[in-house]
């Protein structure tokens, strides 16, 4: 996308100041010097964009590997982030946002946190299949989930992280959309393969007392 919102994504951006809500978007960004970005942005209740994050951890590869059963060309088409880490004052929280692979290394959470994040956002699309090395598909969402429970434990933060799920181009994503609380507990999960709606009424709170008496 050469703009943000376009022709394509302002109905939902008007959607969102009609209801006075926010969201976070990801999407293949092109910027004007013709550089590519695996982007997300924060877009609060009134409809504006307040920050954007491009993806730092890059999985896959470059080249097309003619063995494989599935190519995983992030790396050809996206270039790390050049924004950091940054957080935003964000609907009464202090945000951050990640994306996909990026929420398996610690220290992009841990940067988060040492601004004093509160939420972390993060999409991701994940296959059921590993590329590298023959996986089960239960085991890596127990990767997802553990994960997500260590880091908005150990950083005393909230994290929503939304999944794609279904079949994609002949590939099964995992899905398993989840919010985990700061205490490293999972207070909503997705059940199914299908769109839903999860959601939680979060005691930000409960993060301040463990950054306070913990952390």
């Amino acid at each position: 996308e050469r703009s943000m919102p376009n022709a394509a994504t302002q109905p939902l951006f008007d959607a969102a100041r009609a209801a006075g809500v926010g969201f976070y978007l990801g999407y293949a960004e092109l910027t004007p010097e013709g550089r590519r970005f695996n982007t997300a942005v924060l877009v609060d209740g009134t409809g504006q964009i307040v920050g954007r994050y491009r993806k730092v951890h890059l999985p896959g590869h470059a080249d097309h590997k003619p063995a494989a059963p599935f190519q995983h060309l992030e790396k050809r088409y996206f270039e790390v982030g050049n924004l950091g880490f940054p957080v935003w004052r964000f609907m009464d929280t202090i945000a951050g946002m990640l994306i996909c692979n990026d929420r398996r290394w610690p220290e992009a959470f841990r940067v988060l946190a040492l601004q004093g994040a509160e939420v972390v956002a993060l999409g991701f699309n994940t296959p059921s299949e590993n590329l590298d090395y023959p996986e089960p598909a239960a085991l890596r969402v127990h990767h997802h989930l553990i994960t997500a429970q260590a880091m908005a434990y150990q950083n005393a933060i909230w994290l929503v992280e939304s999944a794609k799920c279904g079949f994609e181009d002949g590939n099964r994503m995992f899905g398993h959309s989840l919010i985990v609380s700061p205490t490293g507990e999972i207070a909503a999960q997705s059940l199914s393969e299908e769109d839903e709606v999860i959601c939680v009424n979060a005691d930000l709170d409960l993060g301040a007392d463990l950054k306070r008496t913990v952390f």
